[in-house]
């Protein structure tokens, strides 16, 4: 069987460093020594190495930006990563804190050879500014151990992967120190010399342990995988380093998020009509900003003047440390049939929902009312103003078995004062309103004026005749 690892050699900085449009230096500080732990390339180039103390790293660069070593923040981060690797290969383990194991054997045939899913994974490796070593091998464990020890190898040839784990120094074989420090007196310095030690030799002068060990490497023991399963909803985090005072600086962020949620849509196949921005601040609640579409949506451009506009209304409270985005629901995308003149699929709604959405971002979810049926025959009472919050509202057709009604309707009827030149319709006999108080006993016409207009007017039953409404 063939296992490909990625194992991503400075993520939290790689993390950081994507979500800022500075490109200056940044270093992983480790914990409690006040040592640097990782450093980026750019502060590399200024002479900051993995484990220099901070004062000397400040001494060499003092615009040096230092974020502070959290695993359980790096294993969200990792947990990203394999969210889009899904995409590519299913059967997913994280090795937290910065390494992602996958089952190669089942997608081969579906892409062909390795270096074909190589090279798709490096190219969204470099769209997401990320630095990983790739490296297959015939073991989980095995596998791991190369991509740690920095071994680029992407063969499904089984001889190739084990050539590579023989030359192995021990150094980087994973074995404990002390166990070491024996197979080194013994004159060992690579993997393969020690297996080719006798299994009883090896659990004699070593330990049993450590024969289980070199036989999960070999394959010769189960070694069982937990997949992993990604998670029903979106999440995406953009750590800045140093906080964020104005809005404007969080714009960079949150077009890459937005393209990953774009991604990540398209990939379902959904879309979403709801979006949560959650900003994280130094020693405050954070704030939260939900922005909502008035029908399905997947574009980040979309999403972004959306949110673009919400931030303008909205200042910043305190500096922002922590950008976090999330999608919950999901809705299913309606297949396209129209077509432009050109025969290219188009949606006709498309800038109508574009336009409410931007309206409701800049006025208030309240602001913004359309007109819906009430269930009363009496005209002035045939409608409501209903905001459009209240969710999507598909537009209606009119039966052809409903009586023509104007679009122009007074507030209230007007005495009809000259005799009609001509009646164009049947009477329409309308009686109601005995629940409430308010009965009415109508027949309404369609009639010609005098002056030309096209006019909606009834007899109550008094047999006086009033003006309800206008024909356009």
């Amino acid at each position: 069987m063939t296992w490909l690892y990625l194992h991503f050699r400075h993520l939290l900085l790689d993390h950081i460093a994507r979500s800022r449009q500075d490109t200056g230096p940044l270093a992983v500080l480790s914990h409690g020594t006040r040592q640097v732990l990782q450093a980026c390339p750019r502060a590399r180039e200024l002479g900051i190495q993995p484990g220099m103390a901070l004062k000397t790293a400040l001494n060499l660069a003092p615009e040096l930006v230092m974020i502070h070593a959290d695993d359980a923040r790096q294993g969200e981060i990792l947990e990203q990563q394999a969210h889009w690797l899904y995409r590519y290969m299913d059967r997913i383990t994280l090795h937290p804190p910065d390494g992602l194991l996958a089952e190669a054997a089942s997608v081969q045939r579906l892409y062909g050879d390795l270096e074909t899913l190589r090279q798709q994974l490096q190219q969204a490796l470099d769209e997401r500014r990320l630095n990983a070593t790739l490296t297959t091998g015939t073991t989980p464990l095995s596998t791991r151990l190369l991509a740690r020890a920095g071994v680029q190898c992407c063969t499904g040839e089984a001889s190739h992967m084990l050539g590579r784990l023989e030359a192995l120094p021990l150094a980087h074989a994973g074995f404990d120190e002390r166990t070491l420090q024996r197979l080194t007196r013994l004159g060992l310095t690579t993997l393969g010399q020690v297996f080719r030690l006798p299994a009883p030799e090896l659990a004699r002068r070593l330990a049993p342990e450590t024969l289980a060990y070199v036989q999960r490497l070999q394959g010769q023991r189960p070694d069982p995988q937990t997949s992993w399963q990604p998670p029903h909803h979106f999440r995406q985090r953009a750590d800045f380093g140093l906080p964020v005072e104005k809005a404007q600086g969080l714009l960079f962020a949150l077009q890459r998020m937005l393209s990953e949620l774009e991604s990540d849509l398209q990939w379902r196949q959904q879309d979403t009509d709801s979006l949560l921005l959650i900003l994280h601040h130094y020693r405050r609640e954070p704030s939260r900003l939900r922005v909502r579409t008035t029908g399905p949506e997947h574009r980040a451009d979309a999403f972004l003047s959306l949110l673009r506009i919400r931030l303008e209304q909205h200042p910043l409270q305190a500096p922002v440390e922590t950008l976090e985005l999330k999608v919950t629901r999901f809705l299913d995308r309606q297949a396209v049939t129209h077509t432009d003149l050109l025969g290219e699929a188009s949606d006709p709604g498309e800038a109508w929902h574009t336009l409410v959405s931007r309206l409701q971002a800049r006025l208030g979810e309240q602001a913004l009312h359309h007109l819906a049926p009430a269930a009363d025959h009496r005209p002035e009472r045939a409608w409501s103003a209903r905001s459009l919050a209240a969710g999507h509202h598909g537009h209606g057709r009119a039966s052809a078995h409903l009586p023509l009604r104007p679009l122009w309707l007074l507030p209230h009827p007007l005495p009809l004062d000259t005799t009609p030149e001509a009646w164009l319709s049947s009477p329409e006999r309308i009686s109601g309103g005995w629940w409430d108080g308010a009965r009415v006993m109508r027949d309404y016409y369609i009639a010609r004026l005098a002056s030309g207009q096209l006019a909606w007017v009834y007899r109550d039953n008094q047999l006086s005749w009033f003006v309800h409404g206008w024909f356009g």
